[in-house]
């Protein structure tokens, strides 16, 4: 008897719809970066991108504990000298709910080439409505 290798041609992916009001920041961004891997599938393989594509509705709603909003800051880099950046997570709520929602998820994903692709069937959107209503989305509890 042999194991049995999943190939990218028997992936099947399907679409669902979070909604993050209300929800915990750090807990819905494990859940969702999950369906994103395909780990709850029967075919699930590490090395291949079986995960399901997901939409995120109501980010500008979603909770966090502590004291987060005024002491995390986000850093970027622009690659030249004197190019760093530091965005502070209230401001960045104020403007783009959808980025803090976007970045939790990608630090849960792998890194590489591999997590790049998963991160491309995330869709977050700040308010409640989104234009994928032809993809059928099935709703997803969290």
């Amino acid at each position: 008897m042999s194991t049995h290798v999943t190939k990218p041609s028997e992936i099947e992916r399907r679409h669902y719809l979070v909604d993050a009001d209300g929800k915990i920041l750090g807990r819905l961004a494990s859940q969702v970066a999950q369906l994103l891997r395909g780990k709850g599938k029967v075919n699930y393989s590490p090395h291949l991108d079986t995960g399901d594509h997901v939409i995120i509705v109501n980010a500008a709603k979603i909770e966090l504990t502590g004291k987060k909003l005024e002491s995390k800051t986000y850093f970027s880099h622009s690659g030249h000298p004197g190019g760093a950046k530091y965005v502070k997570m209230s401001k960045l709520m104020e403007t783009r709910p959808q980025e803090v929602v976007r970045r939790a998820v990608k630090g849960m994903l792998p890194k590489g080439p591999l997590g790049r692709k998963m991160l491309k069937k995330l869709r977050v959107y700040a308010g409640p409505e989104h234009p994928h209503q032809a993809q059928r989305p099935e709703p997803f509890e969290v």
